[in-house]
């Protein structure tokens, strides 16, 4: 795991490029505090910076940027290359190895491209990655990321300069940005709660798509375009066309599949350990780690001092039966509020999932143990874990046919407050308790989804923080998208395509990413390897959803290894008591950010919509935190960037 940084410029340049890249790099020491390097080619105007964590091979041998033994490509790399052990025995096999220097997989990857081509290797290479290939005989750069979008990688025009980086605050150290916010990208953060790709919160700097890569030379005028190199629609179109029968061979070759993938991701030269909730996709990472290891797995979990936010002790009976070496750290409300200053300089854009918190919490833990820690992110997206992917798609199912003037008056009904304070005041004279009262919760939801047009707008809308009509952002409106999405029977599998390469990469894999670099901390995701990816689009969906949960053939694995008992519960996400301390400890630094004079100053946001918000929320409104925490998180990297 390491960070990369670098820079073209039409016409080549002078002394001060060594200066100008080793700013950069240093902004992203915290991704690579181990060694550093730097390759300039004044003449041809391109400058390669790197940051090395070292994992895999500690020498000398893994040092970046790294030339290829023909000479002709420079490589810098973020990431692993999980398979990068038979690669090396196919160029063996093949006689095409060089004489190897040490055993990285870097070394490997760069073999690979220098006997296959840039395509060939991306579709071999099985693991997270961000690269820039600079290619000597072509004077062409090659950017490139990983099939999920583990790795980020920013990239764009700025004056006579094209710049990318691992991260923003490497870019803006250049000489050529321009600090310009992009007030589309903001509109989209308030929907969403992230800036989704490619916009970045910055004009003229773009994220590369997952899967994705793009090539710019200098002697073209005309602008690059990304193309993908792992097509996951048509992953999901031909998986969901062919699936695999349900039954017990089902579990076995999910059992078989993510055993490897977690045996995989096992290999370190440094300490190794594993992020353990308690719930089905941790769990599962844990037990198959653990029965793959000859000593106790390392494994981490953390809890809240607050009542009702403290799922340590399931993590701590899992760790229990499966014999763990377990760490465990209960955060007290000032510990957890003693984050919320770094968080603008952690994630660099606005970023307002308050998890970002105990995820930035559990890793600091980790770091003090091991280098290296498996995650069971991407569990939900694959296999059907997420609430919406039950709910949402019922609703969709049973109303979506409407008449959209019915559907649209029935949406505004429920969605009126009176009409939730009904049937919560139903539930407290009848006596009929969790039924009625847990349906007034859910009406604004259910509202929301009968008020969408498409499949794609009633995933929007759920992941939504601010809702449409809503409009925060003074001169901007985020308008959805038009996107291919492949034609599928069951309204569910539209919500698991659109939660992969939305959601996932734009939110879970950046608060993963983010957190664990910040401390210097590699994760690893044995969920996203793509062959896993791609079987998952074949299982078919009673198998993922039954009886009304998500996740069945996840659990039937997860079944052999840790008992039932200690995992059946409902789903309870890495949940923060935000709320809580808006109206407490919080209140007076909410009360700054959210002022009105202080809004109007900026000119970028509407202070009546915002404050009339607030004092709702303070009246007990509780419903109106995501949108009021997305508010919070983008005035406080605004005040971070000092333009206050």
């Amino acid at each position: 795991m390491c960070g990369i940084a670098g820079f073209l410029e039409r016409g080549g340049f002078g002394a001060e490029a060594s200066a100008s890249l080793r700013a950069m790099t240093g902004k992203i020491e915290h991704r690579g505090p181990d060694d550093e390097g730097q390759w300039i080619d004044a003449a041809s105007g391109v400058a390669l910076g790197h940051r090395r964590l070292a994992i895999i091979d500690l020498s000398p041998a893994g040092h970046q940027p790294m030339h290829a033994p023909s000479g002709r490509f420079v490589l810098i790399f973020n990431g692993e290359i999980y398979n990068h052990r038979q690669l090396r025995e196919r160029l063996e096999q093949d006689r095409h190895a060089p004489a190897w220097r040490g055993h990285s997989d870097t070394e490997v990857l760069l073999a690979c491209f220098d006997q296959w081509g840039v395509e060939r290797t991306l579709e071999e290479a099985n693991g997270m990655f961000a690269i820039a290939l600079w290619d000597r005989a072509e004077r062409r750069l090659t950017l490139a990321r990983d099939r999920a979008g583990e790795k980020p990688l920013y990239y764009g025009w700025q004056g006579n300069s094209f710049v990318f980086a691992s991260e923003l605050k490497a870019i803006t150290t250049h000489p050529d940005f321009r600090k310009v916010i992009d007030r589309d990208a903001v509109a989209a953060f308030m929907r969403f709660g992230y800036v989704p790709a490619p916009l970045s919160i910055w004009q003229g700097i773009a994220k590369l798509p997952p899967a994705h890569r793009i090539d710019i030379t200098l002697d073209d005028p005309r602008p690059a375009v990304s193309r993908a190199y792992w097509d996951i629609r048509a992953v999901a179109a031909r998986g969901v066309a062919a699936p695999v029968a349900d039954g017990p061979e089902l579990v076995d070759e999910l059992d078989t599949l993510l055993r490897d993938a977690v045996r995989l991701r096992m290999e370190a030269d440094v300490p190794l350990g594993t992020f353990l909730s308690g719930g089905v996709d941790s769990s599962v990472i844990t037990a198959l780690m653990q029965a793959q290891s000859s000593q106790p797995v390392r494994s981490f979990s953390i809890g809240f001092a607050e009542r009702g936010y403290d799922e340590s002790g399931y993590a701590r009976a899992v760790a229990e039966h499966l014999g763990t070496d377990h760490h465990e750290l209960r955060v007290s409300t000032a510990e957890a509020q003693a984050v919320l200053p770094m968080l603008p300089r952690i994630w660099d854009e606005p970023f307002a999932d308050a998890s970002q918190i105990p995820t930035y919490l559990v890793n600091a833990l980790a770091r003090q143990e091991v280098t290296v820690a498996l995650s069971g992110d991407g569990g939900d997206e694959l296999f059907a874990g997420y609430n919406r992917h039950v709910m949402g798609a019922s609703i969709w199912n049973r109303f979506g046919n409407l008449p959209r003037p019915l559907r649209h008056g029935m949406a505004t009904v429920l969605a009126h407050p009176a009409t939730g304070n009904l049937a919560a005041g139903i539930s407290r004279v009848t006596g009929v308790g969790g039924r009625i009262a847990g349906l007034a919760e859910r009406l604004p939801k259910i509202a929301m989804v009968m008020a969408a047009d498409t499949p794609a707008e009633v995933h929007a809308r759920l992941i939504a923080q601010w809702q449409p009509g809503e409009r925060p952002v003074r001169g901007a409106d985020w308008r959805e998208t038009e996107l291919d999405l492949p034609e599928f029977e069951d309204f569910r599998n539209t919500m698991l395509f659109l939660d992969t390469i939305t959601y996932l990469p734009d939110d879970i894999l950046a608060k993963v990413d983010r957190a664990g670099m910040a401390v210097s901390l590699e994760g690893r995701i044995p969920f996203l390897d793509h062959r896993l990816m791609e079987f998952a689009w074949r299982v078919p969906m009673n198998a993922k959803i039954r009886n009304g949960r998500g996740k069945h053939v996840l659990r039937e694995v997860l079944y052999r290894y840790v008992p039932a008992a200690l995992i059946d519960r409902p789903k309870a996400g890495f949940a923060v008591p935000v709320g809580d301390w808006l109206i407490g400890a919080l209140r007076d630094w909410a009360e700054d950010l959210l002022s009105p004079a202080r809004l109007r100053s900026q000119g970028l946001l509407d202070a009546d919509m915002i404050q009339a918000r607030w004092q709702r929320f303070k009246q007990g409104e509780r419903a109106l935190l995501p949108r009021l925490w997305c508010v919070l998180m983008f005035q406080a990297w605004y005040r971070e960037q000092g333009f206050e």
